[in-house]
């Protein structure tokens, strides 16, 4: 059910599915294009949109974590650094930002924006130390700021982010996006180069306030937030700008197609499906627990085997010094609740194949994980969530899910089965 839901976002579906899209087709018939693809995902969108015989692609850059089989000679590829830039995701911005500044009126832009962008094309606002928006990044991440409050930080410090990679085009701008974030937010995605930001200065400052991180900022960060609440910095470009007016936008993948071909495959496989309305969000550790009782009530409506699945994409405040990522800790968090359901299993994964600073995409428990843990000598799962350490918990018992590096991303996956 797994491998069907990364294979319903693959790179070649979600380009498909974008051509289906009858405004996005005409725009990409529409002059000249050049490609500046961005994430996760990037080699593989822009391998697959290349390979379109209709489509002609005058130049072309992809920005990701690795390189994939069968990129055209034509496409330029740029490795950058995932979650935290490096100085080859600064590279990569402004190589980024050369290709938009070149592309001319009567030109076309087209973005190919994946999860992960954010991280893999960064370069700090001019002026700003490059190391201080790394450091303001990292402690906003890690005081458990959800994709919204993180992006919105990033795009206030960046010469990229929140519109400004669109605003350097003189020409049409497209984006076409992979989306990994709940609400499917064009602006958010990335940190949305070629969207215009409603977010603010002041959403910015109350964010970072909620999570008590202000005061851990560099000084030269806190100096541009507080100019920026004064009004003495720019803010992001905002709906209406005409500097984005002939700017489009288009989310062609995203966690429903996914979880829609894990369906069909669960249906293939003699399961009732049960799919939970909303996205799983909020601290992993939290919301596991009332997800599996959720789960469970609307899966015991069932006489035969059910598959219930869901999608979001949790978050960690990290306070230990373990390693884990959101998925492991969401499963982790079952471990105790899942031991009075003998007829049960249940996993959690990332779809992009990578679960924190981890080379996995998640995890899976049952009702013996936890006696499978004491017969090995393991600590008690919450002495384990106090450390952060959810890896090195379910990687001994043989629990991990290691799918690889999918080349998609379209945020996390949760399952359970029961076979009553």
């Amino acid at each position: 059910m797994i491998r069907a839901a990364l294979d319903g976002v693959s790179a070649p579906r979600v380009i498909a599915r974008a051509l289906d899209v009858a405004e996005a087709r005409e725009r990409l018939a529409t002059a000249p294009l050049h490609l500046v693809a961005a994430g996760k995902a990037a080699p593989a969108l822009a391998t697959a949109l290349m390979a379109v015989p209709s489509i002609q692609v005058r130049s072309a850059l992809a920005i990701g974590t690795h390189p994939v089989a069968g990129m055209p000679a034509g496409l330029d590829f740029m490795a950058a650094s995932h979650p935290f830039p490096d100085q080859r995701s600064r590279d990569a911005a402004r190589a980024a930002l050369a290709r938009a500044h070149g592309v001319a009126r009567d030109e076309h832009l087209v973005l190919l924006i994946s999860g992960g962008a954010s991280a893999l094309m960064a370069e700090a606002a001019e002026g700003l130390p490059f190391e201080d928006k790394l450091g303001a990044t990292r402690t906003f991440m890690l005081a458990g700021a959800d994709i919204h409050q993180l992006n919105g930080l990033r795009k206030h410090l960046s010469l990229v982010k929140g519109g400004w990679l669109a605003a350097a085009c003189a020409g049409l701008t497209t984006t076409l996006a992979l989306s990994d974030v709940v609400g499917d937010d064009l602006s958010v995605i990335g940190s949305g180069p070629g969207w215009p930001d409603a977010s603010t200065w002041q959403d910015v400052a109350a964010a970072l306030e909620a999570r008590g991180a202000t005061a851990r900022l560099p000084s030269t960060v806190r100096a541009r937030l507080e100019a920026g609440l004064r009004g003495q910095v720019p803010d992001t470009p905002k709906p209406g700008d005409p500097r984005l007016a002939r700017a489009a936008g288009f989310v062609v993948g995203r966690a429903a197609d996914a979880i829609d071909a894990a369906a069909l495959a669960a249906t293939r496989l003699g399961y009732a499906v049960e799919v939970l309305d909303g996205r799983v969000t909020g601290e992993a550790r939290d919301v596991a627990p009332a997800w599996l009782a959720r789960a469970l009530g609307t899966a015991r409506g069932h006489a035969g085997p059910v598959c219930v699945l869901s999608s979001g994409e949790t978050t960690v405040t990290v306070q230990g010094d373990g390693v884990g990522g959101r998925n492991l800790e969401f499963a982790l968090a079952l471990v105790e609740p899942m031991a009075g359901v003998p007829d049960a299993v249940a996993a959690s994964v990332g779809t992009d194949g990578i679960d924190g600073l981890t080379d996995v995409a998640g995890a899976w428990v049952d009702a013996d994980t936890g006696r499978r843990a004491v017969s090995r000598g393991l600590p008690a799962p919450a002495n384990v969530l106090a450390r952060n350490d959810s890896f090195n918990y379910l990687g001994p018992l043989g629990q991990t899910l290691r799918t690889g590096r999918t080349d998609t991303n379209v945020g996390d996956l949760q399952v359970l089965l029961l076979n009553p």
